[in-house]
């Protein structure tokens, strides 16, 4: 899922390009890095020069911007140490099976193997080349031991690759080795927790065509999700229809009614440490007419339908909860927010309780921002106005972690 937190503007990346056909993708990672507002400078080596022009970067904004290691056009006579000063991270993407090599025996003969050896923050590393060369043991042996050294691997993927064969070898999704950079960025203060999030709208089914739901998209509780994976959780997300795409590292799980939502989430419910409710959940089902559809011709001039009541999966789950398991709850309303949101979270024996006012512009169902009053068990409140999910989601986490 796309979201930019704003915990990672003005952080520094610097960019290693090798010799890959897949090197024109690095420029689509380069952009999504200064979409979140972050700094890139990049070093293409000669290979990568092959297949794409080191100006390509120079012409999006990336600077500085390194080739070869004694080129009287760079900086200074000290580039090859320039990384090691200036970037929070430094990622390798695509990295070739020759780079590797280097890297996992410290030769530093190219500008980019310099400059990764004199770097000593965070490695992140995105393999691509054919798949007989990633399977071949000293490339395997170089990948272990630059992993043990605490480099990131992010794939590489499989499937076709440009040569015309099929195995494991494509560079990784680009927007999946963004998201393990911003990991390698984040406070790891989650690391070892377990969260559950619930998330999206649950459907009702009625008849063989129709449902009862909401129009919840499950934006927040996506990047809650996501926030609570970037900070080292291992992260469940139980997810209603039509939610969005979750990192390969969430374990998603997905359900469609309200009964299937709470038989999942209790499944998972003892191992959690937090506990994240976000989830539109039905209040109530109705009466099933059957798997056929139903005809308008057959309900004369009136229909009833009947509901029975669902279970509430936050008040149930609370209330079930040890005394070292967390609870944040949501509360969508449309009137009284402040009123209902501190009733709910006493009801429902919670943490922490956020609520927000839908049906306004900026705020609630399928908006990328919200407007939130908040309140934890302790008595404190405050007021977030007109404010990103995503810088939401990391709040609410820090709150978390100090109750």
């Amino acid at each position: 899922m796309q979201a930019t937190f704003s915990h990672f503007a003005g952080r520094r990346v610097h960019l290693g390009v090798c010799g890959s056909v897949a090197a024109y993708k690095a420029v689509e990672l380069a952009r999504l890095f200064q979409k979140a507002d972050m700094f890139v400078s990049c070093t293409l080596t000669d290979a990568a020069c092959q297949f794409i022009s080191p100006l390509t970067f120079e012409g999006i904004g990336a600077s500085p911007v390194y080739t070869k290691m004694f080129d009287d056009t760079q900086n200074s006579c000290f580039s090859h140490l320039d990384p090691g000063f200036m970037a929070d991270v430094f990622v390798l993407a695509p990295a070739s099976a020759t780079t590797l090599a280097r890297l996992a025996t410290g030769m530093a003969e190219t500008m980019l193997a310099a400059q990764c050896l004199a770097f000593h923050g965070p490695l992140v590393l995105a393999p691509a080349m054919n798949p007989r060369m990633w399977a071949h043991p000293a490339t395997q042996a170089n990948v272990a031991l630059l992993h043990q050294r605490g480099a990131t691997l992010v794939g590489p993927a499989g499937g076709n690759v440009a040569c015309g064969e099929e195995g494991v070898g494509k560079l990784e999704d680009i927007h999946t080795i963004f998201l393990h950079t911003l990991k390698a960025l984040a406070p790891q203060n989650l690391a070892g927790k377990t969260v559950l999030v619930t998330l999206g709208p649950t459907r009702e089914q009625w008849d063989g065509v129709r449902f009862w739901s909401n129009p919840s998209t499950g934006h927040m509780g996506g990047v809650l999700a996501l926030a609570a994976w970037l900070r080292g959780a291992s992260v469940v997300a139980v997810a209603g229809p039509g939610t969005p795409a979750l990192p390969k590292g969430i374990h998603t799980v997905p359900v469609t009614s309200a009964k299937e939502m709470l038989e999942a989430a209790e499944a998972h419910w003892h191992k959690a440490d937090i506990g994240i409710f976000t989830a539109a959940v039905a209040d109530f089902s109705p009466v099933p007419f059957g798997p056929s559809k139903f005809k308008k011709a057959t309900a004369g001039q009136d229909l009833t339908v009947q509901f029975t009541p669902n279970k509430d999966i936050l008040a149930t789950l609370s209330l079930a909860k040890n005394s070292s398991q967390k609870v944040l709850g949501f509360a969508a309303e449309t009137e009284n927010l402040e009123e209902r949101t501190r009733g709910k979270l006493h009801a429902k024996k919670a943490h922490l309780m956020a609520g927000n006012t839908v049906g306004e512009p900026g705020s609630g169902f399928g908006s990328a921002t919200n407007t939130m009053f908040v309140v934890d068990a302790n008595g404190k409140e405050e007021h977030w106005e007109n404010t990103s999910k995503a810088d939401i989601a990391w709040r609410l986490l820090d709150w978390l972690l100090t109750l």
